[in-house]
């Protein structure tokens, strides 16, 4: 395309080439080669020789409009990533073999319909990307790259992956998400070292039996596809974090025995009928459990034995009554139960929020039994013992009533390798600074329901945190130090004094959770300097502010399932559309965009 210019920018080390179109300009590297000319589907074969250049101290200028076979491409050095993202290629040249010791590719985001035999000569490759093209199968010879770590297959046009992926046994992460496939091949199972599995969007019916054979795997999502049912019986995965099973055709929940490290269930929109007693008893440590959606006629008191639970959403079932036993969740915060013909509790309670109901709940059962009257000494026996610790690898000090903990019990929570703090339901009015003896290990911390006024900046050295409760206390702000917590995945700022989402939230560009309702919050930022900052945020939940408006950009923000919004001032969206859900209201905002 003449006219176009797209520049290669090498490192000190000279150990990468990247074409894109456009780039911006890095003026600290060293050198830069710039391609004047460049077709917009073919690459200049010598991108593929460049190991083969001469004149390694020379800095050239190349340019495809003239020939000079005696100026030198590259530098002397051997290539090992290599980035041809964003452009608009049709086609990689058989010699892209030449290049065997790349380690990285990407060639996302092209118009590729094949790939060469050649690239399974790659044998040190260990990510590759080529999402977003045009692909409707993978060479034989691809399944010979043995080192492959990372593979992304997502939005592209596969019905069907050839068993053979069963040979790249290293793969950690696997994405094939956003294409047509009908089926998984059986062999998957072989897969061990797998980690990541992404399938969402697509068209499978069923998921082969050797799946449960991933016994590596942190993250399965299987969203958005056309499931009747999951494995009956799901214990093999052992290390199994979180589950996305939304918008498929689900009757009804597996057999999670044996699943111990499962935090997180998101299996809205199907058609799930009952949650068993045996499902409750079974995981303890379940943190998440989305069912809303669904067909839901009755909850069984055994809910009351999921005991980390801290977020259920049971929105739009067919429920007519809440056990009381759901008072006992010591750390449930948002409990999402709109849409429901519950008879029991009246619809002003229910749009006051989860504390509300919570109360009307435990008021039921009378005086003196509800959780808020429990009231623990503040003797020894208040604190666990390493032992204690060590087994759980938990600190739970909740509902003592402390105004301060000493440090030596976090001295023994360092010793036990703890990562999981919950110091929730006390009257702490700062948090301990003895939690900073947790700062290398420290994943999870829960202070909610305490007096806290600020948030101290010891919180920068919490490098490893990932879940971060400070629901319930009063804080009016957050300090910028929250914006370094980079690791951060949700975070619940609910039943606070916040007029505003603070400005370093939108610093947390890991952020999945974000939990602000039961506040003061005036207005929604969905601008890129804002929510549009956060890619991975999947739940928003502003509900219970004082916002009189919502901005329609917020519709943009594809990424978001989640969207609670309800029990605010704005006259638009209507209530309404609020009661049909997430998806009807982004549609809404999204019309709403001037052209």
């Amino acid at each position: 395309m003449p006219g176009v210019s797209r520049s290669i920018y090498r490192w000190p080390l000279f150990r990468s080439y990247e074409l894109r179109s456009p780039l911006s300009r890095v003026p600290s590297c060293p050198s830069i080669e710039s391609i004047e000319g460049a077709h917009p589907n073919k690459m200049p074969e010598k991108v593929w020789n460049l190991s083969d250049s001469e004149d390694c101290d020379k800095e050239v200028r190349y340019d495809l409009d003239r020939s000079n076979e005696e100026e030198s491409w590259w530098n002397q050095k051997t290539l090992t990533n290599l980035d041809l993202s964003s452009n608009a290629l049709t086609s990689i040249s058989e010699n892209v073999k030449n290049l065997g010791d790349l380690t990285v590719l990407n060639l996302q985001d092209n118009a590729l319909i094949s790939l060469p035999d050649g690239i399974g000569c790659l044998s040190k490759l260990t990510k590759l990307n080529i999402s977003r093209n045009k692909l409707i199968e993978l060479p034989e010879s691809f399944f010979e790259l043995k080192e492959l770590k990372v593979l992304n297959l997502s939005h592209n046009d596969f019905a069907e992956i050839h068993s053979n992926v069963s040979d790249l046994i290293m793969l950690e992460v696997l994405d094939i998400s956003f294409n047509s496939l009908n089926s998984l091949p059986g062999g998957i199972g072989f897969l061990v070292r797998l980690q990541q599995l992404t399938l969402n969007n697509n068209r499978l019916t069923e998921l082969p039996n050797d799946i449960v054979n991933l016994r590596n795997l942190h993250k399965m999502d299987l969203a958005k596809n056309d499931l009747k049912q999951l494995p009956p019986v799901m214990g093999e995965l052992r290390k199994l974090e979180c589950l996305y099973v939304q918008h498929n055709d689900v009757g009804e929940l597996p057999d999670f025995t044996g699943c111990d490290a499962l935090k997180e269930i998101h299996i809205s929109n199907n058609f799930i009928k009952s949650i068993l007693a045996d499902f409750c008893e079974n995981l303890p440590q379940l943190k998440v459990l989305d069912l809303r959606d669904n067909k839901i006629e009755k909850l069984p008191d055994e809910i009351s034995m999921l005991a980390s639970l801290t977020r259920l959403d049971l929105s739009n079932n067919s429920i007519s009554s809440l056990p009381s036993c759901l008072s006992t969740l010591a750390h449930l915060v948002s409990l999402q139960v709109e849409g429901n013909p519950i008879r029991s509790i009246r619809r002003d309670i229910i749009q006051c929020g989860t504390q509300r109901i919570l109360k009307t709940l435990r008021e039921r059962d009378g005086p003196g039994k509800g959780v808020e009257n429990v009231k623990a000494p503040f003797e020894e026996s208040t604190f666990p013992d390493v032992y204690q610790m060590k087994k759980g690898r938990s600190m739970i000090v909740s509902n003592k009533n402390l105004i301060d903990i000493p440090e030596q019990v976090f001295l023994d929570a360092s010793e036990a390798s703890v990562y999981n703090v919950d110091i929730s339901k006390n009257k702490l009015g700062e948090v301990p600074s003895g939690i900073t003896n947790l700062a290398d290990q420290l994943t999870e911390l829960n202070i909610s329901f305490n007096l806290l006024k600020t948030i101290p900046m010891f919180f920068s050295r919490f490098e490893r945190i990932s879940y971060l409760n400070v629901s319930n206390n009063l804080l009016s702000d957050l300090p910028e130090v929250v914006g370094l917590l980079v690791t951060l995945r949700e975070l619940n700022v609910a039943n606070n004094q916040l007029k505003r989402i603070p400005p370093c939230v939108y610093e947390l560009k890991g952020l999945e959770i974000l939990l602000a309702r039961d506040n003061k919050i005036e207005e929604i930022d969905a601008t890129d300097a804002g929510l549009a900052a956060l890619p991975r945020l999947a739940t928003l939940d502003l509900a219970n502010n004082n916002i009189k408006q919502v901005p329609p950009v917020l519709g943009l923000l594809k990424n978001i399932t989640t969207l609670e919004l309800i029990g605010n001032g704005f006259r638009q969206p209507r209530h309404q559309i609020l009661e049909k859900g997430t998806e009807s209201i982004m549609a809404y905002l999204r019309d709403r965009i001037p052209t």
